[in-house]
């Protein structure tokens, strides 16, 4: 479904149309979370999804989502907080996050992955054995299949058997207000063409950010405006166009997750975690240039900066293994990302620099070094060894509508409108108003987090509110 059709803003309300309690504009993480937490309250809702099967952000991400104080995280003995947590949040983006959402958000997302797991039978696994960038403790939990399109894959069955209404092909592009300031409805493309209306008491925007619109990126995140594109079609900027027709309040438009492990060509993402248990980057000259410990998203903007804007991931047999219990690299595996050299000269050669130079590299990465970027090693890197070359890429954006502890979207005078709800990427993050401010998790965690907030604040407002 073309995405050409301009969003726009239409007064009054839509005539002859049928309305429901809670229109979701998205059927990712953000509107599945908020659509099974109404179906807990009773409320009817219905998800406006413009594919033909709901996968949006979540679909490519790890699926990995932090949240402290769980039924899980709990069992397993780790001592964590939402004020840790909140704390982990402030730190990786230098005090500028969102004081009231970095807050709010590491309050409930706890509690809306045990709601998930008891009410609809998500399962959360913890992992264990290394932490991302950032945290300070273990808190990543993620579902047994540990990708992205897992957790979309039983966030759709735990939608289907609890009855909710998914329209697919469903391309929303009108929002209606009537005179009162107060939503009325959506109007949304069909495949064919057609335009549909549905009447509403509330709507939810959790249709994703704006980095697939390119005169968007150019515009806002000038330095990524060449930067490979790994996230979703989805994020053509809608959120961003009706707040800018509404004269909504915009915030942290600066903020987003780039991503310095992209394999190229394959196009595949290739695990982090690695970095973290002692994997380094080399660019074309065989040398370290960042510490890569420090966050994959900045790590973009190191890897673009390197001659021809790329780098090598490189590993040995120790790492091989460990990597390989992750999805997305053996996806990167079977596309023919990951390749061996069996020594130095070898890799040299696979890299083309020189072999002095990866040498001395190498030969730095030690137990107890610490390099001159700050990065401490606990161990050498051994041959054979195995390397990805990889590019930075642009996920996801962290900035959007600006809203209040309610998910409530609010006004340039800081007003919100009652029924007027954002999440997940259509508003602004937890990450501050930079690259280097997204924590681990922080995207997943905006969505699940701010759709069971959303949730919440439709189901009040519409306890005060009669039907039309």
């Amino acid at each position: 479904m073309s995405g050409a059709a301009p969003c726009v803003v239409r007064s009054g309300k839509p005539q002859g149309a049928p309305w429901i309690p809670v229109a979701i504009v998205g059927g990712g993480a953000c509107g599945l979370t908020a659509t099974l937490m109404l179906a807990d309250a009773g409320i009817e809702c219905v998800v406006l999804e413009r594919d033909a099967a709901p996968s949006g952000s979540t679909a490519l991400s790890s699926g990995f989502i932090p949240a402290p104080g769980t039924r899980v995280q709990k069992a397993r003995g780790i001592e964590d907080s939402a004020g840790q947590f909140e704390r982990d949040i402030q730190a990786k983006a230098h005090g500028t996050a969102a004081p009231h959402l970095a807050r709010a958000y590491a309050r409930k997302i706890g509690p809306a992955l045990d709601a998930l797991e008891a009410n609809h039978g998500l399962q959360w696994e913890l992992l264990e054995g290394f932490l991302y960038p950032g945290h300070t403790a273990l808190r990543m939990h993620a579902v047994p299949e540990r990708s992205g399109a897992g957790l979309m894959s039983r966030l759709r069955r735990a939608a289907d058997a609890a009855g909710v209404a998914v329209m697919t092909g469903a391309l929303a592009r009108e929002l209606w207000i009537g005179d009162d300031g107060q939503v009325t409805g959506l109007g949304f493309l069909r495949p064919d063409g057609r335009m549909e209306q549905l009447g509403c008491g509330a709507v939810l925007l959790a249709c994703n950010g704006f980095g697939g619109d390119r005169a968007l990126v150019r515009e806002l995140l000038p330095e990524m405006a060449e930067a490979t594109f790994a996230g979703h079609a989805g994020n053509d900027g809608s959120a961003i166009a009706w707040g800018r027709a509404l004269g909504a309040r915009l915030a942290d438009l600066g903020g987003y997750q780039g991503h310095g492990s992209w394999a190229v060509p394959q196009g595949v993402l290739v695990s982090w975690a690695l970095m973290m248990e002692g994997a380094i980057q080399v660019n074309r000259e065989g040398r370290r240039f960042h510490d890569e410990t420090q966050g994959y998203s900045e790590a973009a903007v190191h890897v673009l900066a390197q001659p021809g804007g790329v780098a090598w991931n490189v590993l040995d047999d120790r790492l091989l293994a460990f990597a390989q219990e992750f999805p997305d690299f053996r996806e990167a595996q079977s596309a023919g990302a990951v390749h061996r050299a069996p020594d130095t000269e070898a890799l040299a050669r696979l890299i083309g620099c020189s072999a002095g130079a990866l040498r001395a590299t190498l030969d730095s990465v030690r137990d107890g070094e610490v390099s001159t970027d700050g990065r401490r090693f606990t161990r050498a890197l051994a041959p054979p060894y195995h390397a990805v070359k990889v590019t930075g890429a642009l996920f996801h954006t962290q900035g959007g509508l600006d809203i209040d502890t309610q998910c409530r979207v609010l006004g340039r005078d800081g007003t919100p409108w009652p029924n007027l709800l954002a999440a997940g990427g259509a508003a602004r993050g937890v990450s501050g108003n930079a690259v280097w401010g997204y924590l681990s998790g922080n995207g997943l965690l905006s969505a699940v987090a701010g759709g069971a907030i959303a949730a919440r604040t439709a189901t009040q407002w519409l306890t005060n509110k009669e039907s039309p």
